[in-house]
């Protein structure tokens, strides 16, 4: 089985409300019909306002979502993406090796129904100063469990991109999913699991950046608050 990621974007004029309705309502069901083994759609919509200033964006125009589909061969995806395509301003594929440091199961949503609190979604590119290798080993190596430690997530996803599937796509080298509770959209001490203590809070942040600035450049990275669905799973 392979896992397909799919960036999207909206029209300018598409209300954030409309966009996560034809995701959900009209994309998703044919997508299972298609042949979708597994499906989750994240999506920037109301839920996530309050994470606004969460966001950061070097892409542009702004992303508006993302789609997880795990299909038996990605060889045969045109009609997938024909599907998605029809409901979406723009798509970027990429066909990913998934390592998840943090199986989501405190906060399990049915088939249909929405991940409590906020999915965040990190588009990655690698510093031209490091090797592949380089990167992989203090992202995944090294890094992975500064994050577990320092933050309140209760769902992590690595996705290392293997190639493009679509004509243009972006250069992102990796892209990353976490789920956090409702309370860190808001709040920085919630955010870094901090419980009220700002002492250590500050400790888990300054841990954090420390991290992150070894195997990434800020002005290159995406950070997207959404929401996400499970769709089928």
């Amino acid at each position: 089985m392979e896992k397909m990621l799919y960036v999207v974007w909206k029209n300018e004029a598409d209300l954030a409300e409309a966009f996560r309705r034809r995701l959900l309502e009209e994309m998703s069901p044919q997508l299972i019909r298609l042949g979708a083994r597994w499906l989750r759609i994240g999506v920037v919509d109301d839920h996530v306002a309050p994470a606004a200033p969460l966001r950061t964006e070097t892409t542009r125009p702004p992303i508006a979502g993302l789609v997880s589909i795990w299909v038996d061969t990605s060889v045969r995806r045109r009609p997938l993406e024909e599907a998605i395509q029809a409901s979406v301003h723009r798509l970027a594929g990429y066909l990913v090796t998934e390592s998840e440091p943090i199986v989501n199961t405190k906060h399990v949503a049915a088939e249909g129904g929405r991940t409590p609190g906020m999915y965040q979604v990190v588009l990655l590119r690698r510093p031209p100063r490091l090797s592949r290798e380089q990167w992989l080993d203090i992202w995944l190596g090294s890094h992975t469990q500064v994050a577990i430690d320092t933050q309140s997530t209760f769902g992590y996803r690595q996705n290392v991109i293997v190639r493009p599937l679509t004509y243009l796509a972006p250069a992102y080298d990796a892209i990353v999913e976490e789920l956090f509770p409702a309370e860190a959209m808001t709040d920085p001490m919630a955010f870094y699991n901090a419980a009220g203590d700002e002492a250590k809070r500050k400790r888990h942040e300054k841990a954090m950046v420390e991290s992150v600035v070894r195997f990434i450049d800020f002005d290159k990275m995406d950070r997207i608050p959404m929401s996400e669905y499970t769709m089928k799973s």
